[in-house]
């Protein structure tokens, strides 16, 4: 769905992108690498003809967990930074982080299966203990994890940054956390932070680019840009164009072979989808 984003009105200046700069933010995955197939082709080719010496791919994480290919979300996330003429960047997200902790800490694996981290294992062919407290299994299933992980699958990993600045906006995985400087925030808040963010009226020092906390709708105002529309369970992953002073919405729907990328115009407010 392509549609302009109207945000609420207030006291900050107007925000853009810097001179002939495009930028796309893409929101949580969660191995929906059908719907992610679809998008990240509709953003390439909208790059590719724009004008904009400065391409920017901002993805902001949540890649992994839930949905059923986070092995298919990591190929074309290896795919799409091998594009020259696109600058890409990775965000992490807490399911990276968890997974990442599971290769070094075989005993995170039962929390780490309870939301979402048992889908992306079987994705990477290695069976899920049956039994929580089995630790010898999730040493295996964690052994087996590292050894089915690409090494181009561990250089993605290896890069995810938990913040980026580009012009008038802030993108992370989460948020940030309210009376504390964009530049100062911990990794931590960068990844995980939910109600602190989201209920504080203050605005930062940039607009807030984040996904993280699904909502029916992408959110957009003057304080933060929320682009997490769970992807896994609603069949709807969402991106956010920017450029100049424009917020364009772009979505992916439906399932598998039946996913299609949709255009209609919506009416004012702070939340589109």
């Amino acid at each position: 769905m392509l549609s302009r984003l109207f945000p609420k009105r207030s006291a900050r200046p107007v925000s853009r992108t810097p001179p002939d700069c495009v930028v796309w933010a893409v929101g949580d995955i969660h191995g929906r690498s059908d719907l992610s197939d679809r998008l990240i082709q509709a953003i390439r080719a909208d790059l590719h003809a724009a004008e904009a010496s400065r391409k920017v791919v901002v993805m902001l994480g949540d890649y992994v967990d839930r949905g059923p290919d986070s092995k298919g979300v990591l190929d074309q996330l290896v795919n799409l930074a091998a594009d020259p003429a696109l600058e890409v960047r990775l965000l992490r997200g807490n399911h990276e982080d968890r997974m990442q902790a599971f290769l070094d800490d075989p005993q995170i694996g039962p929390s780490w299966c309870d939301y979402g981290g048992r889908e992306a294992l079987v994705s990477y062919g290695v069976n899920p203990p049956p039994m929580r407290g089995d630790e010898g299994a999730w040493a295996e299933a964690s052994l087996a994890l590292g050894q089915a992980l690409p090494a181009s699958h561990r250089a993605v990993l290896a890069r995810l940054e938990t913040s980026v600045s580009i012009g008038d906006y802030f993108f992370a995985h989460a948020g940030a956390r309210p009376g504390v400087a964009l530049e100062a925030q911990s990794p931590d808040d960068l990844m995980w932070i939910r109600q602190p963010f989201l209920d504080h009226p203050a605005l930062f020092e940039q607009v807030v680019v984040h996904g993280h906390t699904p909502g029916e709708a992408v959110y957009s105002d003057a304080r933060r840009i929320g682009v997490d529309t769970g992807a896994y369970a609603t069949n709807v992953l969402s991106a956010v164009r920017l450029e100049h002073e424009t917020r364009i919405l772009l979505q992916a729907t439906g399932r598998a072979d039946r996913v299609a990328i949709t255009t209609s115009a919506l009416g004012p407010g702070s939340k589109t989808g």
